[in-house]
């Protein structure tokens, strides 16, 4: 995994480390993404962080699903930023490669999400516990 050089984001208000953990399947978890394909989602999903200014740290693209690491900001809820992830590819995608007009949608409407920051569950529940 390549280190963030930015640990720490910047807003107006607010100084964050919020990185999402995405993974989300294409319908009926066909192994669609593949070769071209998978190349080109791994172009669009890039494209996609870039304009939002969310940084993708990993990314893995398996034939039937794919990995996403992402750290974003916190005017965006993990469900707009999926939103916007897979919205874009599915488009492009299924402008781009015929083959998957066979699936009614690419994406399911399901995915898994986990968030994590700078430091881990059990050290933030440490601080916390010695606050008291």
């Amino acid at each position: 995994m390549p280190i963030n050089k930015k640990p720490y984001r910047r807003g107006r208000h607010a100084v964050h480390a919020v990185k999402y953990h995405f993974v989300f399947c294409p319908k009926r978890r066909a192994s669609v993404l593949k070769d071209e394909v998978a190349n080109r989602l791994g172009k669009v999903l890039h494209e996609v962080a870039d304009e939002h200014e969310w940084e993708i740290n990993s990314l893995a693209i398996r034939p039937d699903h794919v990995h996403l690491f992402v750290q974003a900001d916190t005017r965006h809820a993990p469900y707009q930023v999926i939103h916007r992830f897979k919205g874009t590819s599915a488009h492009v995608l299924r402008d781009e490669f015929d083959h998957l007009h066979r699936l009614p949608s690419l994406w399911t409407r399901s995915y898994f999400v986990s968030t994590t920051g700078k430091a881990g569950e059990q050290v933030v529940q440490q601080y916390i516990e010695d606050q008291s």
